[in-house]
């Protein structure tokens, strides 16, 4: 069995290190949605980790996991292809960042293209 990397403090699964005696280790972070003229998200396209595959990685989204997801199936079902919502991210199968900014622009998301 291969050894997981650590590559960041998320990898941990939660681990959460406080001084503060009165830390309440129960409480649930509730992070609401912002409004999409006050989001602003990448689009890129990446072939890391996945046989030379092209895909569109949308990063930057903030809000909760249910509204990623939302808008995840609203790209997928516009562009008719598959894909994901993994760790914050939206992973379109395919070469259509084009096509997924001018949907998020449409609907008021602040959209930068990164790369080439």
């Amino acid at each position: 069995m291969a050894k997981k990397k650590l590559n960041s403090l998320e990898s941990l699964g939660g681990f959460v290190f406080s001084t503060d005696n009165d830390f309440d280790f129960n409480a649930e972070e509730t992070t609401e949605t912002a409004p999409p003229k006050e989001q602003f998200l990448e689009a890129l396209f990446s072939n890391k980790g996945r046989g030379g595959k092209t895909v569109t990685v949308i990063r930057g989204f903030e809000g909760t996991d249910a509204d990623l997801k939302i808008l995840g199936k609203k790209l997928k079902t516009k562009c008719g292809v598959g894909g994901t919502v993994k760790d914050g991210e939206i992973i379109i199968q395919g070469k259509y960042r084009d096509k997924i900014m001018e949907i998020l622009k449409k609907d008021g998301y602040n959209v930068k293209r990164i790369g080439g």
